[in-house]
């Protein structure tokens, strides 16, 4: 039997770069996140929600608010979202002991009186846009008032529809993978088949943005059932801190604009596991009923959801990199995971590079124009496919 080998030496392997994982952080980023519509959590009963390394309840009180907690009873650790909404408290179903919004026991029904210094952790939350948030932070500092989640005009008017949401549970994969987004121009092409014109970055303070316009790509038009002939598309996409990203978008089709909001949120589970969530009002065209609205709503949001699945594909088989091989065209992704930084350290240990203005504009000429050939290349082998054969 014969037998080969390859006895070729790379004389240049001294200088292939590895890939460097990293172990990721050791704590959960600080800031708002957003856990989700604020009126699912008003039906009377505790919801459990599973994030930051632990467990959570949310439960709304007699005067309307909405309250989260620690999950876990710290009488004999029994799960207070299984538990019932008493008043202005939410009751162990161990032993009945009833925590309040402040965190402090109001009551042992079996007992003389509670403890004196009986208390759990009580999260701060805001309720903004019809959406809950749960403010995090390993300090155990309260939320500073410059950093908020923006009121959005266009909610809760009759111009505009209510949510469409939806959410995912993304398991082997972490939280910076989303951030990256903001960034990664050339992912638009090739993932979410669309093709960048335009592409810019803005960075400051806990504030990171995308402005981005596109076009749909007319090798992909070529199949009617995609919905993106003759697309044009401009977009601003903003995170306000680590975890809540708005994006408005106006979709040109036919010669019928849409003018959609659309939510990218997510929430950490454990270190390598996230609740993806996505959702979308649009502004109503003139003549539209409620139930146009609302299905226009939906496909906004089902179309952002599409996308995120073909997202959430490449981020569970992808490896982490922290070392990150780049070409120009690839935008700041150094400066970007800098800015993302700030929320993983003490305040005190923020610096300069990490909130300091920061604007960058990729050059997609380059880009467009090798995309341009790819496409036409495609177009006319499509063509030639779907060409009658030649009679003889």
């Amino acid at each position: 039997m014969e037998t080969r080998m390859s006895t070729q030496i790379d004389t240049a392997a001294a200088d292939v770069g590895m890939i460097e994982s990293g172990t990721g952080p050791a704590r959960f980023a600080r800031g708002w996140h957003c856990l989700g519509l604020a009126k699912s959590f008003r039906d009377g009963n505790p919801h459990q929600i599973d994030s930051f390394g632990t467990a959570l309840v949310v439960f709304e009180s007699s005067d309307g608010q909405l309250n989260v907690l620690d999950a876990y009873c710290r009488h004999m650790g029994g799960n207070l979202a299984q538990g019932t909404i008493k008043g202005d408290a939410v009751a162990c179903p161990f032993h009945d002991w009833r925590w309040g919004p402040s965190g402090a026991c109001t009551g042992v029904p079996y007992a003389r009186r509670a403890p004196r210094l009986a208390r759990t952790r009580s999260w701060p939350t805001l309720e903004r846009n019809g959406l809950l948030f749960v403010w995090n932070d390993p300090q155990r500092r309260p939320p500073p008032d410059d950093v908020t989640i923006p009121v959005l005009d266009g909610y809760g008017t009759g111009e505009w529809t209510d949510w469409s949401w939806n959410s995912l549970l993304v398991e082997g994969s972490n939280c910076r993978e989303v951030i990256d987004n903001v960034v990664d121009m050339a992912h638009f092409y090739y993932v979410h088949l669309v093709k960048p014109t335009f592409f810019k970055n803005v960075f400051e303070n806990h504030i990171a943005s995308q402005y981005m316009s596109a076009t749909g790509r007319p090798d992909i038009e070529l199949d009617s059932n995609y919905g993106q002939q003759g697309l044009l598309m401009d977009s601003w996409a903003t995170y306000y801190g680590p975890s809540f990203m708005v994006n408005g978008q106006t979709l040109t089709s036919g010669g019928i604009s849409s003018e959609g909001l659309l939510i990218n949120c997510h929430y950490p589970v454990t270190a390598n596991s996230f609740v993806l969530q996505w959702g979308a009002i649009v502004k109503k065209l003139p003549g539209m009923s409620d139930a146009e609205g609302e299905q226009l709503a939906t496909t906004f949001s089902d179309s952002l959801g599409d996308a995120f699945m073909q997202d959430v594909e490449i981020w569970q088989s992808k490896t982490r990199v922290d070392n990150p091989l780049l070409c120009d065209e690839d935008g700041p992704v150094y400066q970007l995971r800098r800015w993302y930084d700030q929320f993983y350290v003490d305040v005190e240990d923020i610096s300069p590079d990490m909130v300091n203005r920061f604007e960058f504009e990729v050059d997609t000429t380059e880009a467009q124009a090798k995309w341009d050939d790819e496409m036409a290349l495609s177009v006319a082998a499509r063509a030639n496919q779907m060409a009658p054969a030649n009679q003889t």
